[in-house]
């Protein structure tokens, strides 16, 4: 016998005592989630707006590529979803539906069930994403609980549009992803 068989043979035989997990109390942090979920929003640099500020956006930029998956935008939508990503590379808006948020931090998560292509959170230039105001979550507990043990093979939290830092700490937003991303709460 191996060293390594008689140390996991040894360790196979011990007789430990189960103890019970403690219990993970539940962190409220505020009574108004959608205000706490926009104030959050807005330290990562997104935005709350309503859907006719999303229509005046749209009808006042000259986005020439514009993806909707949210049937309260889907008029909009000029553009199919590609069979490739690299086809959507010059997207100038998308508009997607975000099945719940976390007003603890401004987290919403999306995943395949959502995401016609993955992609599209990261390779359009604005994104609004449309939450449901009974869909914001406290705190990231009550997300992971919500999330529980669906399978998905692909999942993400969005917090805010894109950003990054050099050494010397000079912000950058929109470098890896979208430039803005603007929250529409229904």
């Amino acid at each position: 016998m191996s060293s390594k068989e008689s140390i996991l043979g040894a360790i196979q035989g011990l007789k430990l005592e189960e103890k019970p997990l403690p219990d993970i109390p539940d962190f409220e942090i505020a009574d108004d989630l959608v205000e706490a979920f926009t104030t959050a929003l807005n330290a990562n640099k997104g935005t709350v707006a309503s859907k006719e500020e999303i229509e005046h956006l749209i009808s006042e930029t000259a986005f020439s590529k514009i993806y909707s998956s949210s049937p309260a935008f889907e008029s909009y939508s000029n553009c199919q979803v590609p069979q490739h990503a690299a086809e959507f590379a010059d997207l100038d808006l998308a508009i997607i539906e975000g099945q719940f948020a976390s007003a603890e931090n401004a987290a919403i998560w999306l995943d395949d069930s959502n995401l016609d292509l993955r992609a599209i959170p990261f390779i359009t230039a604005h994104l609004v994403i449309v939450v449901k105001k009974e869909n914001i979550l406290g705190n990231m507990h009550q997300a992971y609980d919500r999330i529980g043990l669906t399978k998905s093979g692909f999942g993400i939290f969005i917090a805010g549009p894109s950003k990054t830092a050099d050494i010397e700490q000079s912000l950058v937003v929109g470098a890896h992803g979208a430039i803005s991303l603007r929250v529409v709460l229904i």
